[in-house]
C-alpha cells in the first residue's frame, strides 16, 4: 500500500523557492511517479488561491491518480482548537493547527511542511502528539521533505 503523505501548502511553495526547491522537487517526483500519495485539504486550495500562478498551475498538474483531496470538518476544528487552548502553539497558528489536526484524524502518513516555526518543531510535534494521543487519536509523523529524502531507502 502506498503512504500518504499530507503537503500543507508551504511545500508546493518550495518548489519555487531556491532554499528548498531541490528537496522539494525531489518529493514531488515521487508523487508523480505513484510512489506516494499527495494528501491535501479544502484549506490547502484555499491558502493556495492566494500563491503565485505559477505555484497554483504547478499543484493543479499534479497527476490526480497520485492526490487524496480531504475535507476539514466539525472533529478537525475542534482538535485544532485543542491545540490553541492548551497553547501548543498561538492563536494565529490557527490554520497551521488544522493542517495538523486533519493529517491526523485522516491518518496521514506523514505530515511535510517546510514551516519549522510552528509545524517541524520538536517541541510544537511533542505537544501536538501528547494531546492526540489523549484524546485517542494516532500520533503524527511531521517532518521536512529534506528529513523524508534524507531516511528514504
Amino acid at each position: 500500500m502506498k503512504q500518504r503523505f499530507y503537503f500543507d501548502t508551504s511545500v508546493f511553495g518550495g518548489v519555487f523557492d531556491k532554499e528548498f526547491e531541490e528537496e522539494t522537487l525531489q518529493l514531488f517526483e515521487r508523487v508523480k511517479l505513484g510512489k506516494i500519495i499527495c494528501m491535501y485539504s479544502d484549506l490547502t486550495e484555499t491558502e493556495l488561491l492566494k500563491a503565485p500562478e505559477h505555484i497554483r498551475l504547478y499543484f493543479k498538474n499534479l497527476p490526480k491518480e497520485n492526490t487524496e483531496r480531504v475535507i476539514i470538518n466539525k472533529e478537525i476544528i475542534e482538535l485544532a482548537t485543542k491545540y490553541i487552548d492548551e497553547k501548543v502553539v498561538g492563536k494565529t497558528s490557527f490554520d497551521d493547527c488544522l493542517h495538523i489536526a486533519t493529517a491526523t484524524l485522516n491518518k496521514a502518513d506523514i505530515l511535510v511542511s517546510w514551516n519549522f516555526k510552528h509545524i517541524v518543531n520538536v517541541y510544537r510535534i511533542r505537544g501536538y502528539n501528547s494531546i492526540n494521543l489523549r484524546m485517542n487519536y494516532l500520533s503524527l509523523e511531521i517532518r521536512s521533505p529534506k528529513e523524508i529524502l534524507e531516511y528514504e531507502d
